[in-house]
């Protein structure tokens, strides 16, 4: 398969997507390897209970974030030269209404384009499939470091953060509904091992007393079909059904009550 096959072509094209593969290489490092365990342990959870055909993770080749996952058919996408399928992921070469995951490690902070990116998402995957992705938090010390990183900074320090309620808000537009998501590592994003080491009490802290402020967060979110109807089980139906049959209760001297109230405005 040609490289450049669909991959924009042209000084023209006003799509540049950036590529990962430095990311990969942070991911190597002492506050990258943090990151990445807490993230596959996040993913490991949010696929292990997704079902289908077909499964696509986008960006980051070399790690496996599908690795839980029990759907047959799994492959990459990305611009690396390792990925299974090279490809823009503004001009996927997949079939509309063809796949029933995806998930994106860090794949629209390190696009320029990303609500689009999002919205080709859409077209691929068919209704009630699952989207999982992650993302730098926006409002957490990582933020912070990256405000303070000064010029080519490197990955991560290099891409766009997206916030996490302007992330929903294009996922709603769009037609998703979130079903899980949660924030991680809260600790300062120190470069040497034993300084992580040293704040690791931030992980338990930062989860009950700040929640939202984690440098990492992971969602799940469902394509939701238009003008689809809630099932409700057959149960609910079956209550709901007797207690419209159920006659109502009225209770002993009720007229008489009326009565004696009616008298007393009366007087």
């Amino acid at each position: 398969m040609d490289r450049h096959t669909f991959t924009n072509q042209g000084n023209g094209g006003q799509h540049h997507p950036t590529d990962t593969s430095s990311l990969a290489q942070w991911f190597a490092t002492p506050a990258g390897r943090l990151i990445l365990e807490w993230e596959l342990a996040q993913f490991d959870h949010a696929v292990e209970d997704v079902f289908g055909f077909r499964a696509v993770q986008f960006g980051l080749p070399e790690i496996d974030f599908l690795r839980q996952n029990r759907i047959a058919h799994r492959f990459a996408l990305g611009l690396e030269s390792h990925a299974s399928l090279i490809a823009d992921p503004l001009q996927l070469p997949l079939a509309s209404h063809s796949l029933d995951l995806v998930v994106m490690p860090h794949v629209l902070e390190s696009h320029n384009d990303p609500h689009n990116v999002l919205r080709e998402v859409e077209r691929v995957l068919r209704p009630e499939g699952q989207l999982v992705i992650a993302g730098f938090n926006t409002l957490s010390l990582w933020r912070m470091r990256q405000i303070f990183a000064g010029k080519d900074p490197g990955a991560p320090w290099d891409g766009t953060f997206i916030g996490l309620l302007r992330l929903r808000d294009w996922l709603k537009l769009l037609g998703f509904e979130l079903n899980g998501g949660k924030f991680g590592c809260y600790a300062p994003p120190f470069t040497q091992e034993k300084w992580i080491r040293r704040f690791e009490f931030m992980e338990q802290a930062g989860a009950r007393w700040w929640p939202i402020m984690g440098g990492i967060y992971v969602i799940r979110a469902i394509k939701r079909a238009p003008g689809s109807i809630m099932i409700t089980p057959a149960w609910r139906r079956e209550r709901a059904r007797r207690r419209a049959l159920r006659p109502a209760i009225q209770g002993s001297g009720s007229a008489s009550g009326m009565a004696g109230r009616k008298e007393s405005i009366d007087d």
